[in-house]
């Protein structure tokens, strides 16, 4: 507008730590929430918390207090309020019917001991492939089932997982690709191609929960205006699925950074049982919060 000086104002950029509630925190979460919060700092950033809690069975309470009071003691300071997933089933489950309109979404009924049946017969004729994590692909049929067949078994009330049709969301999406500012398990850094064909027809939703991981994360960070979202080396390859549901859904795409895995002295990744890294363990123990920035290599 004449005489006025109309400028760009670059906003902030959004970092965010997105636990679950199905365990106590273990120092390789300490590294991720305090590398997410430094970055936040040094960038005049913001850092959310998010609690992924779509596992209603696994997730209990206390684990979600223990959560805030770890975080608090490490000197971690987040945006409120907290975004917890249970609380937002309707949106996933939006976006999952935005997906089924496209004609990308179709019911499987067979059970996890049928598929691991299946894959057991197919892997007597040959490897049966796997996805990145080492898990096999989907085997099943479902997807050749005539539409009044879906119908008839959804109203008998079969249990069923919601998949995507991975080979004609790829071809309606085109080629994708991220922005790592890390480096991925092979050294990819850069512009990495992603591959969400390796994943095959992923899980989308259940009957009994509206989302899954894949669905609800793409959905969260764009609601909140993750711009940058740093995690775990383990979730590398997930990028491709999650490149492809951004596309898909019409979804903007953050930036990437995956930062190396925590081991214990084994040379094991993490986990929340691993009581001998547990931050409450340590922090009774007597650890402190400079000393665990330590451990972890901060």
């Amino acid at each position: 507008m004449p005489g006025h000086d109309l400028r760009l104002i670059a906003m902030p950029p959004v970092f965010r730590f997105a636990p679950s509630p199905n365990g106590y925190l273990h120092v390789g979460h300490a590294y991720s929430a305090l590398l997410n919060f430094d970055l936040a700092r040094q960038t005049g950033g913001r850092l959310l918390l998010r609690i992924e809690d779509i596992d209603v069975t696994r997730c209990r309470p206390e684990f979600e207090t223990a959560i805030y009071e770890d975080l608090a003691w490490l000197g971690i300071v987040w945006e409120t309020p907290v975004r917890r997933q249970s609380e937002h089933f309707p949106a996933y489950r939006a976006a999952v019917e935005q997906l089924a309109a496209q004609g990308l979404v179709y019911p499987s009924f067979e059970s996890r001991a049928e598929i691991a049946r299946l894959v057991a017969e197919q892997d007597a004729r040959g490897a049966w492939p796997r996805d990145p994590d080492g898990a096999p692909l989907y085997p099943g049929t479902a997807k050749s089932l005539a539409a009044d067949e879906r119908d008839r078994l959804m109203a008998q009330g079969q249990p069923f997982a919601l998949r995507l049709d991975m080979a004609a969301a790829c071809a309606r999406a085109g080629g994708l690709a991220w922005r790592e500012a890390g480096a991925g398990p092979g050294g990819e850094t850069g512009e990495v191609t992603a591959r969400p064909e390796a994943w095959g027809d992923v899980i989308l939703a259940r009957k009994e929960t509206p989302t899954s991981y894949h669905l609800s994360v793409v959905i969260d960070d764009a609601l909140q205006g993750v711009t940058d979202v740093v995690r775990g080396m383990d979730l590398f390859w997930s990028t491709s699925v999650h490149r492809l549901l951004q596309t898909l859904l019409g979804l903007p795409q953050p930036a990437y950074r995956h930062h190396r895995l925590i081991h214990d002295a084994a040379g094991q990744k993490l986990s929340k049982s691993t009581r001998a890294t547990g931050l409450r363990e340590l922090r009774a123990a007597g650890a402190s919060p400079a000393g665990i920035r330590g451990l972890v290599g901060l």
